[in-house]
């Protein structure tokens, strides 16, 4: 019971900073829930599920205050999910230690990356020319140039896969740079790609008999209440605060993994 509630604190705090930044947290859940010495495979389930319930709550969230976009969301999860498959298939080709320094160093680039400077105004000059994706949302006409997104998204896609995770990490700096929305639209809008994600991952495991729901449903529950916190303090936070702590997250972790990743070599 104990170790319940300490996991539940900890898991609480995570759901609120990670839907604050667009994140899944799906890494953080599953190291959490294995140090509570749940077994690998239901550490990995629970984790999956409890990341769909966050994101879930928090799509509502962000639909309700109109900063999700499904035109985007769907551009964008249909330009990663084959490349995720195929990054997920020749992951074989490098060592458990070379996916970790390969993720810390995608993580510590996307975190770099998001305190660039970007115009967040929209564009409407370039809607009739070929390769540009227009939409309209929340009044204003977005123009997506499609030879910049399409790329990095196909990239995005692949590297998430071949080091399995959800891609809330590099999914905000894609939508952001590249397709030049606003921070809080790209927050919204991931929170509907990783939900996605975190859905066949949680089918996956669940069918190998993973599911353990004494633990998942009320880590579910506190979850759900740390993606509505979250998203709302998103909402109310200024766009360059939630960039500076999307960075620094990913900073954090980045070090872990680099640490993680020695530390099971001896190195450390």
């Amino acid at each position: 019971m104990t170790n319940l509630i300490i996991v539940s604190v900890l898991i609480f705090i995570v759901a609120i900073l990670m839907t604050m930044v667009g994140k899944g947290g799906g890494n953080f859940y599953v190291v959490i829930l294995a140090m509570a010495n749940i077994p690998m495979h239901q550490a990995a389930a629970t984790g999956q599920f409890i990341l769909f319930a966050a994101s879930v709550a928090a799509m509502v969230i962000f639909q309700k205050n109109k900063t999700l976009s499904w035109a985007l969301a769907f551009l964008i999860g249909f330009f990663t999910a084959l490349p995720a498959l195929g990054g997920g298939y020749f992951s074989h080709l490098f060592s458990g230690f070379s996916l970790k320094l390969i993720f810390a160093a995608m993580l510590f680039i996307a975190g770099t990356v998001m305190l660039i400077p970007v115009s967040e105004k929209s564009n409407s000059g370039d809607e009739k020319r070929f390769g540009y994706m227009t939409f309209n949302f929340d009044g204003k006409r977005h123009s997506v140039n499609l030879w910049i997104a399409i790329p990095v998204a196909v990239l995005t896609g692949f590297g998430s896969g071949m080091v399995g995770v959800s891609g809330g990490s590099f999914l905000v700096p894609l939508m952001v740079l590249a397709c030049g929305v606003s921070m809080h639209i790209a927050v919204g809008t991931a929170s509907t790609l990783i939900a996605l994600t975190a859905l066949m991952g949680f089918a996956g495991h669940a069918a190998q008999g993973d599911f353990n729901p004494s633990w998942a449903i009320p880590l579910a529950v506190i979850t759900i209440i740390g993606g509505v916190t979250g998203g709302k303090f998103a909402l109310k936070t200024k766009p360059k605060n939630l960039k500076k702590l999307f960075a620094y997250t990913n900073w954090i972790a980045a070090l872990f993994m680099v640490f993680n990743a020695c530390h099971g070599r001896g190195l450390i």
